[in-house]
């Protein structure tokens, strides 16, 4: 009886939906980022096809992207139980709201299903239109479907089964209302923690550098300004974390290929990429409030820094050395950005000196990315301009360039700015042995293949360099 019962339940189709559902991403959105990071400019097309409807959009956007789909974040426990469901007897029909092109591309490498049904340049089959379609090809009632959205529940009040997919509670609920729920396959984590993940706040403290023209000019005991680097602290964060949203957003293909980056939130399909471009506004809008406060200079040192981060996204990270460059920019604009909160010119010293340092830190960042991928025997980085052979010269560069940051430091010492501040300007001599020890440890650990991080983050969380930061602070106060 039983296996008449199972025999009987293997003659119902399974209809599957895609977005959301078999895949942990919107195959829209992706291609719609893939065609922006081909030209920015298409923002404005794609607004232009969207007023002939959203199939025409899905379209015109598919057949201008190629969607690596051998890539994507598919829902594993979905995709073994389908199999399962085929192993058995039973078919299995793709049927979604994406374009054709993208949904034949998936059901050819997965192999699974009998059928594909997806939009064309004039029908969006989504909603009531799939549920229509399903009806006619199966008659009502006569298939399950496995879905995950409010726009499901259509299909889910015609369907004879229900598979209820990543749903939230709401649509959950809905769902076991209309129709007989067989499967539940919940999200498996919280989308918001996994959002934050995805702003790197542990990036946050490269911002600290803001306070560093304070710390130098020793102004910190002045209430308003210090209150007003806080603030301007707190804007870089902010800004700094809707351009990582960006960056993920731009860098999902090359990031599904590394063997790390592969588990951040928008690679593996943890938060919804739609939930991270409505955050990113949000992120900005906050950022530029608080930069307003604390000042009209910041808060142009804070535009120029947005507007290098968004070109070395779009272009400049794709380039050789012209990318270590622009980071070592991005790290002296916090320090600019620091001074211009005080309304301060920065000294030729400090900015040349800053420049050459991160100059080192930005190649030792990328030397130790390309040592981690010749471990795993591979040759050129993904998204990147380097390949592995380039490790001797690039660590010729950030050597040569990190020990001339501390010839830097002992000019400064040398010269009149330093005895104008410091009463016993010798002392500060000890400050360069102790550059010179740090950044030599920094680069003896990224050859090792020990340095798994920016090497900003990394001292942040050293306890060596917390080390060789408290000596450095006790020789400045020493110094006075």
């Amino acid at each position: 009886m039983s296996d008449m019962s199972e025999n009987s339940k293997s003659q119902f189709p399974l209809c599957v939906d895609l977005d959301g559902t078999l895949v942990n991403t919107d195959t829209l959105i992706e291609s719609a980022v893939l065609l922006i990071k081909i030209n920015p400019l298409y923002i404005f097309s794609m607004l232009f096809w969207l007023l002939s409807g959203k199939a025409y959009l899905k379209e015109m956007i598919s057949a201008r992207t190629a969607l690596d789909v051998t890539t994507l974040p598919y829902n594993q426990a979905l995709l073994d139980w389908l199999k399962q469901q085929g192993s058995a007897g039973r078919e299995l029909v793709l049927v979604t709201a994406a374009n054709q092109r993208i949904a034949n591309a998936v059901g050819t490498h997965l192999g699974i299903f009998s059928q594909v049904i997806a939009s064309s340049s004039t029908d969006n089959v989504s909603a009531s239109r799939k549920r229509d379609k399903l009806d006619r090809l199966f008659g009502k009632g006569g298939y399950d479907y496995a879905g995950n959205s409010r726009d499901d529940l259509e299909v889910w009040s015609s369907c004879r089964r229900a598979v209820v997919v990543n749903a939230s509670s709401t649509v959950a609920a809905g769902a076991a209302k209309v129709a007989d729920v067989q499967e539940s396959f919940p999200a498996a984590a919280s989308p918001w923690r996994a959002l934050l993940t995805a702003m790197r706040p542990h990036q946050w403290s490269k911002n600290l550098l803001v306070f560093v023209s304070l710390l130098i000019a020793q102004r910190y005991g002045e209430i308003d300004l210090l209150v007003a680097t806080i603030l301007a602290f707190v804007a870089f964060c902010l800004c700094s974390s809707s351009v990582y949203l960006i960056n993920d957003l731009l860098d999902l293909k090359a990031d599904r290929k590394h063997s790390e980056k592969c588990h951040r939130p928008f690679a593996s399909g943890q938060v919804s990429l739609l939930l991270g471009i409505q955050t990113i506004p949000v992120l900005l809008v906050l950022s530029i409030m608080l930069a307003v406060a604390a000042g009209p200079m910041f808060f142009s040192v804070l535009l120029v820094y947005f507007t290098i981060t968004l070109a070395y996204s779009f272009y400049f990270k794709r380039l050789a050395l012209l990318d270590v460059l622009m980071l070592a920019v991005l790290y002296t604009l916090r320090i600019l950005a620091g001074a211009a909160v005080a309304v301060e010119i920065p000294s030729v010293w400090l900015v040349s000196f800053s420049m050459f340092l991160f100059t080192s830190l930005a190649m030792a960042k990328r030397y130790a990315e390309l040592k981690s991928l010749e471990l795993e025997a591979g040759d050129m980085a993904s998204g990147r301009d380097y390949k592995v052979t380039d490790l001797p010269i690039i660590a010729q560069l950030g050597v040569a360039s990190g020990y001339i940051s501390t010839l830097v430091m002992a000019l400064y010492i040398d010269s009149s700015d330093v005895a104008d501040i410091y009463h016993h300007q010798r002392v500060m001599w000890l400050l360069c042995p102790l550059l010179m020890y740090w950044i030599g440890r920094i680069w003896l650990l990224a050859g090792r293949g020990e340095l798994n991080q920016d090497p900003v983050v990394f001292a942040t969380r050293d306890k060596i360099s917390y080390i060789v930061f408290v000596f450095g602070l006790l020789t400045l106060l020493a110094a006075r």
